[in-house]
Parts: C-alpha cells; structure tokens; sequence
C-alpha cells in the first residue's frame, strides 16, 4: 500500500505487548493506551509477607510448542510440574484415606478425559443444556463404585470449577472441547511470571509510546470503501482527549466488552455483540496465606508413601469438600482447593498456601473486602475466618504454636477491577449454541471492514482459550493481519530466539498452530 500504518493498541497486557512487539519491528509507529500504571494486565505480581506470587495465570498449560515455555526457559524462570500428594477432606473435617483419594482421583481424570472426547466427537448432536456434571454423573452410573464413592466423585469433581472459574454443572459439556490444552505437561511458574512478562515487554517498552493511566471510553470508526484503504479510527480518552489512527487492536478483557459495548460508534455487528453476550466470563481467584513455616509438612515421613491417613508424603494438593463444620452463606458451594507452595523447588519453596476460589464462593469473598483495606486488622481477622477452618485441618496445626500462625493474606480482586472485566478469563457455559464459531467471530473482529481489530485470550487459538499463551498468541494474529493488510513483515516464525519473527498462520489470519482448547 505505499505507507506503514500508525495503529493504536488498547491495552498493555501479554496479548497487547506481543502486538506491540511484532508491528514495532515491522516498522510500524505504535501506541499503546494502558488503563493502568504499568504493563502486564492480568500477568501481575505481588507480595505475602516477604515472598513474590503471582495474583494472575499460576501455571503454563501444556509444553508442546507453547512460546510461553520457551520464554520461560530463556529467562531462567523456574517452573514445576507439582506432580505431588493429593490429601482429600470431607464434608465433616474428616481426612480420606489415601487409597481412596487416589481412586476418587483416578475416576475424575479419566472421565474428564473421556468428556473432552466425547465433546470433540458429538459436540454437533449434543444438547446446549447438558453440563460436564451430567456426564460424569452418567458415567458413575455405570460403575461398581459404591455409594459413598460416588457421592465422593461427584463431590470432588465440583473442584474442576477451580480450573474454569465457574461451578462445574454450568460447564458445558457441547464445549468441553474448548476447555483442552496444548499437549505437554501443564507447570506451576514457581519463580512467577515477572521475568517472561519483561521479556514480552522489551521492545514494547524500548519501541512504542505507551500512555499509561488513560482509560479509553470511545472507539469511533468509519466503514471503509475499501478493505486496502486505511482506516479513520478516533479513539476518546476518559479525559476528553481524542486521537485517530489507521488501525486498532482491541485487547480489553471479554468481561470489559461485554459492559463496555456502547463504547463503539457505530454499534457493534449483530453478529459480533452475540458473539461477546454468549462466551461466559469466569469468576477466579486466589488468596494466599503465609506462615513462619509450613507446619504441615514438619513431621510428615517423606521417605514412603503410605496409605495412612498420618503419614506419607507432605501434601502438594488439598482438597476441601463442601464443609458443614463453617459457617457460610447456604445457597453457595464451600468447597475449597488449595496448593502448598512448600513443595515448590529451592529456592522458590515458601511456608504459604494458595486457594483458588471461583464462582459463587469467589464473588462472595471479593465483594465482602471490596471496601476493607489490605492493610487493616479487618481484612486480616475476614480472612482468617475464612480459610482457617480449613488450614487448621492440615497435619501437625496446633494453634498454640506460633508456627501456626499467619503472618500474611494477600487476596485477589479480579471481580472488583473493571480493567480486568470483573473476572477473570472466558469459559463456556451449558446454553451456549454456537461457542466454537462464536470465537472466530471474535478473532475476525472489524478489522477489513472498520480497521477494529481484536485479541485476548478469549480470541485465542482454541488449543490455548484462556491462558498466557492463547494471550500471546493473539497478539501475534492480530499484529499478523496487519501487516497482512499494508504488505509488512511475513518472514516470521513463533519461536522465542527468533521473537522478531511471526507465525505464518497468524500473517494469513487464520486460527494458530494446534487445534484444540485450554484454560486458566
């Protein structure tokens, strides 16, 4: 086309930086208007006590071709696999055998596998109204498992809402599908996500102009008379300042689009506005407790894995069932789980606990700290009412010993921020029609059209919905269809040693690398 165009990016989160890097390097001026102080979005990191967590992704899903891999292995950042003990509380407090955990255990992941392909096999004929639970509720019908089991599978399952945000029976069994990751093992960032968010950040940094603190409320563009013709697309701060570019990317969270659709003139496609309406938004978060040392695991024997209720192996994964010895709000779900960082390798291990709430029970716990500062005795005492129940169940707590004792919360608010969407990232919900083709309508965007183009996760390939990665990869596609369009770039390649480079699916536009799906 004669010209390289000035694009604008709203948003400074991994799938907004990956865009920046791309079209930076292409030639392209770039801005990019971040709502926030600093970069990073959702990947953020803050402290309990005197260790770094991360308040958003935990885990990098899946190894195969998965740049967030590579990036984490050139940056020497520590990841785990966490391939340790499970421990299983019931409803009453009680510790389940070992054995029986593992078979309850068993039971789950099979089936769960046996859901994802019975969603990639009949996700045509399968009914929008039947929900992951049905068919494991199904399933255990035609077991030997007995009764106490079974009520101990079904119970246990509801903890897959843990990895979607959302209680398992609005999990859609149509789409379950979407929910696959990439293949490889799915690994805890132990060291956090700091060092690959500074290396996704670099050039964006080094190369573009980012206007922090400057919230975008309009999104005005025209049609074009032709697709090769740049765009005129004016974009409104929420201080009344207005810029126009040629083209824009769209990365605001799903959850910001679904509140914020007045904010494009003309209004959104019909198409595109049920697109946004249907994908669901999750409802994840995390609070981490910190203790002088992590009591239970001082005199576990480490050295034989036993069945016992006693001994073994220092827990890694603790699961929680709906409790009936806490009180809580009676139409909400209790259940808990929970990871023990102390399993995490030198010199990463830390005397801390991470929950991971979701759904109801998360929108609960957020809304009552809303207005309670963190550094106040109310938000301490909320807290610890909350999760000691729970934590005073653990082997070895005596709560006359100071080492049992927390020195710190630290609780995420993902609900409570608009510039995350008030939530967390997209899942799929029993009702929904039409969720695979619902994502490419995303991914399109207005982009030929309007020159309005969109990433996020929740425009990601579908091996990577809802991740890092997808995240990141979106980034790529979007930088891709641009330079597409003006006739930049194209010699490009995925790979992090190469990172000035870009995959040739995305410079076509079309959907990444792997079919599949993903989440968390």
């Amino acid at each position: 086309m004669g010209k390289k165009p000035q694009v604008a990016i709203i948003g400074a989160g991994v799938s907004g930086l990956r865009c920046a890097d791309i079209l930076a390097k292409s030639g392209v001026r770039v801005t990019i208007f971040e709502a926030r102080n600093r970069v990073g979005g959702r990947v953020h990191q803050g402290e309990v006590g005197n260790h770094l967590v991360d308040l958003g992704p935990n885990w990098i899903h899946g190894t195969g071709k998965n740049p967030i891999a590579d990036i984490a292995a050139l940056t020497e950042t520590t990841i785990d696999d966490l391939e340790g003990d499970q421990i299983l509380y019931s409803s009453d407090g009680k510790l389940i055998d070992r054995q029986l955990t593992a078979k309850v255990s068993e039971f789950l992941w099979e089936t769960i596998g046996e859901a994802f392909e019975y969603s990639n096999a009949h996700k045509e004929t399968i009914s929008p109204d039947r929900s992951l639970l049905d068919f494991l509720t199904e399933r255990l019908e035609t077991t030997s498992l007995t009764p106490l089991e079974k009520e101990l599978c079904i119970e246990s399952s509801r903890l897959w809402g843990a990895y979607v945000g959302d209680p398992i029976e609005r999990q859609s069994l149509k789409f379950f599908c979407l929910e696959e990751c990439i293949d490889g093992n799915n690994y805890f960032v132990a060291s956090t996500y700091r060092a690959i968010l500074q290396h996704v950040s670099k050039t964006a940094l080094e190369n573009a102009e980012i206007r922090f603190d400057q919230p975008i409320v309009k999104i005005a563009s025209k049609l074009r008379d032709d697709p090769k013709t740049p765009g005129e697309i004016t974009l409104t701060t929420a201080t009344g300042e207005t810029f126009q570019f040629d083209e824009v990317v769209v990365t605001c969270p799903l959850g910001w689009l679904k509140r914020n659709q007045a904010a494009f003139t003309p209004e959104l496609p019909t198409r595109l506005t049920q697109a946004i309406n249907s994908i669901s938004y999750g409802r994840l978060e995390k609070i981490y407790v910190t203790f002088p040392e992590a009591f239970w695991h001082k005199h576990t024997d480490h050295t034989s894995p036993t069945t016992s209720n006693t001994n073994g192996p220092p827990p890694t994964f603790i699961q929680f069932l709906d409790p009936t010895y806490t009180p809580h709000p009676s139409n909400i779900t209790w259940n808990q789980e929970s990871v023990s960082l102390a399993t995490l390798p030198a010199p990463c291990a830390q005397p801390t606990l991470l929950f991971y709430t979701y759904g109801p029970c998360a929108t609960h716990i957020v809304s009552t700290l809303k207005d309670i500062p963190p550094s106040s005795a109310a938000y301490t005492n909320y807290l610890t009412t909350v999760l000691s129940p729970f934590y005073s169940l653990l082997p070895d707590y005596d709560p006359t010993s100071p080492i049992c004792q927390p020195t710190a919360f630290l609780a995420t608010q993902w609900q409570n921020d608009p510039y995350a969407g008030h939530g967390s990232y997209c899942n799929f919900q029993r009702g929904l029609e039409h969720g695979d083709r619902d994502i490419e309508v995303l991914r399109a965007g207005m982009g030929v059209d309007r020159g309005v183009w969109f990433a996020g996760e929740h425009t990601a390939p579908f091996v990577a919905l809802g991740t890092t990665t997808g995240a990141y990869w979106s980034g790529e596609r979007a930088a891709g269809q641009i330079c597409g369009l003006y006739g930049l770039g194209g010699n490009v390649d995925v790979g992090v040693v190469r990172d000035d480079s870009l995959p040739s699916a995305a410079v076509a536009g079309k959907d990444g690398v792997v079919d599949g799906a993903c989440n968390q």
